[in-house]
C-alpha cells in the first residue's frame, strides 16, 4: 500500500502512514495493515509518522488505531501525528489512554519529522 512507506528525513528513516484526505472506512483499513509494517522492525527502532490533514475519523476506525497503537508500541522510538481540528479531543485522549503512548501533534509534516529526527 503506498500510504504506508519508509520516506527519509535528515538522513534518517521514517514510516509515513499517510491517512491525509481519508475516509474513516480508509483509515480503519490502513491501520490494520500498520502492524504488518512496523512489527517487520527492531525493536525500538522506528521514527513513526502518521498524518491526518483533513482525514475523517468514527468511532470504528479509533478502534482499529488503537489496536494497531497497542501492537506497534514496542518496535517504536518515537511516533508523531500531524492532525488538524479533525480529531476530537475524547477520540485523541481515547488513543492514548488505551495505547498507554504519548503521540505529540503537529499542524505540519515538516514540524512533525523535525521533531522525529531530532
Amino acid at each position: 500500500m503506498d500510504r504506508i512507506r519508509f520516506i527519509t528525513h535528515r538522513e534518517q528513516r521514517i514510516l509515513l502512514v499517510d491517512c491525509s484526505h481519508c475516509t474513516a472506512a480508509e483509515i480503519a483499513t490502513i491501520a490494520d495493515l500498520m502492524p504488518e509494517f512496523v512489527t517487520r522492525e527492531p525493536l525500538g527502532s522506528v521514527l513513526l509518522l502518521g498524518d491526518f490533514t483533513g482525514a475523517q475519523f468514527s468511532r470504528d476506525a479509533v478502534e482499529h488505531i488503537k489496536i494497531s497503537a497497542v501492537f506497534d508500541r514496542p518496535h517504536l522510538k518515537r511516533s508523531a501525528w500531524v492532525l488538524t481540528e479533525n480529531l476530537p479531543k475524547a477520540f485523541y485522549d481515547s488513543i492514548l489512554s488505551f495505547s498507554a503512548r504519548q503521540i505529540p501533534t503537529f499542524a505540519t509534516r515538516e514540524e512533525a519529522m523535525e521533531y522525529l529526527v531530532s
